[in-house]
């Protein structure tokens, strides 16, 4: 049993973030273990949270890994914890495109048999507010909404009219937030600037929201509906069992795809899986991590910013989603760096790049010479990919056999050309059939990311190439 709260609102920009990151910060100043997560695929808030709690924030997606492992994967997060608080993406009950609720914050809260409390931007409205939350209240009975943040609310008597506008709703207001420059954080092409981008800057905006959370809301009304929740019957996820394929790891939207008996067992070198870190490369799973361990790697992180060499041993390289955009100049500086990629890349080392990792590992990016392990260069764009993929694949790689199913989501204002190679790395089905990536050797480069808890067997897969061992 874990106390939990779902963070939502009526539509994005009413201030999710600010007001979830600040509960989080201001439970765990009172010395409660709290359990950060994000609905969906969003890498950059779940940074926030893990600074605002010191735990690993982490993703829900019911549609990259199926509704059946939104529980688990709670679970696993929270285990230990006295709170969870939960938040939500976009409105409340926007999901998937055409999926009806699939992918939702109120599908995510009906999962997790949590109360949720809607966050309301109500800087231009007064007695209009109580339509709008009887609105969401009443829409899905089984949305259990169980309070109103009011944001951005400018004078007391501005507080008034709305506290007597809700007065007759039903829902109870459970905190008001006035305008605070403090609290915000900076956005550009993507999202909100990663914590690892500004760190000592992030920490003083946590610390404000923390304390704004603190002022304007009700924390004991809003720990009373957290525990008010139901017990929640969800056998946590394990990296470990997922990869040995047993109950504990059930499988997510995808099938099965590598043998799942793993590399590095009794007596066994553990095979070296670099993965790339530092604030170019700040998009990830923490599952990704846990299940590399679990299927025999020694997972060690780099920094292609500042490392000018891999890891020791490395036989295996991983390089996820994040900035190369904004330090192409200094990642091609560290020339040392790129010669060492390419030349594991020409070893036959397996290589798992996605988005900003297909970057680097072009022959260039906004004219900055990259690793060039691809026949392909990349540039900013003014036109915004976004949206869930899902995919077949459509070569042999070190991540998936030809034919095997994934879903996936791209997110990026980038480029590159071609989008394929001679072997694509994906088939994609939507919102246009179009085959994308490249597979050379050992190396899977896409614009897809992935969520590997959602697909059983990728990370054994991957670890076996780097153990040289057979895959099937």
């Amino acid at each position: 049993m874990v106390a939990r709260l779902v963070i939502a609102a009526p539509s994005s920009g009413a201030g999710k973030t600010t007001v979830a990151t600040g509960l989080m910060a201001a439970f765990a100043g009172r010395g409660l273990a709290v359990s950060p997560h994000k609905v969906g695929p969003d890498y950059i808030d779940p940074g926030y949270h893990a600074l605002a709690t010191g735990r690993p924030g982490r993703n829900l997606d019911s549609y990259m890994c199926g509704t059946g492992l939104v529980a688990p994967l709670f679970a696993h997060g929270a285990r230990g914890c006295d709170l969870a608080v939960v938040e939500g993406v976009m409105g409340l009950y926007d999901g998937a495109a055409d999926q009806g609720e699939l992918a939702s914050t109120a599908q995510v809260s009906k999962l997790l048999k949590a109360p949720v409390v809607l966050v309301v931007d109500a800087s231009s409205q007064s007695r209009s507010v109580a339509a709008l939350v009887h609105g969401f209240a009443s829409w899905d009975p089984e949305v259990r909404i169980g309070g109103v943040i009011l944001n951005k609310v400018a004078t007391d008597r501005h507080e008034h009219l709305l506290r007597e506008a809700l007065g007759e709703s039903g829902v109870p207001v459970l905190g008001v937030l006035r305008r605070a420059p403090a609290v915000a954080t900076p956005s550009r092409h993507l999202g909100l600037v990663p914590v690892a981008e500004r760190q000592a800057a992030a920490v003083a905006a946590v610390a404000a929201q923390a304390e704004q959370v603190r002022a304007g809301c009700d924390l004991e009304a809003l720990l009373a509906l957290a525990r008010s929740a139901p017990e929640l019957s969800a056998e946590p996820w394990s990296a470990g069992s997922a990869e040995a394929g047993t109950p504990g790891g059930a499988a997510g939207s995808g099938a099965g795809i590598g043998s799942g008996g793993g590399a590095g067992g009794a007596g066994v070198r553990r095979p070296v899986v670099a993965v790339a870190g530092g604030a170019a490369f700040t998009f990830s799973y923490a599952e990704h991590t846990e299940l590399l361990t679990a299927a025999g790697a020694e997972v060690v992180t780099f920094d292609p910013l500042r490392d000018e060499e891999l890891p020791e041993g490395t036989s295996g390289l991983v390089i996820g989603g994040g900035f190369p955009e904004m330090y192409g100049e200094a990642l091609s500086a560290n020339e040392p760096l790129r010669k060492a990629v390419s030349v594991l890349a020409a070893s036959g080392a397996p290589v798992a790049a996605e988005c900003a990792g297909l970057l680097y590992l072009a022959r260039s990016l906004d004219g900055n010479p990259m690793c060039g392990v691809l026949d392909a260069d990349a540039r900013m764009s003014e036109r915004l990919t976004l949206g869930y993929r899902d995919a077949v694949a459509v070569s042999d790689s070190v991540l998936a056999p030809a034919g095997a199913r994934m879903r996936g989501h791209e997110f990026h204002r980038t480029v590159i050309e071609p989008g394929a190679g001679e072997l694509p790395a994906w088939g994609l089905r939507q919102p246009e059939r179009r085959v994308e990536g490249f597979v050379r050797r050992g190396v899977h480069a896409s614009y897809v990311h992935t969520h590997w808890a959602g697909a059983p067997g990728v990370a054994s897969r991957f670890v076996e190439h780097c153990a040289g061992g057979p895959v099937t």
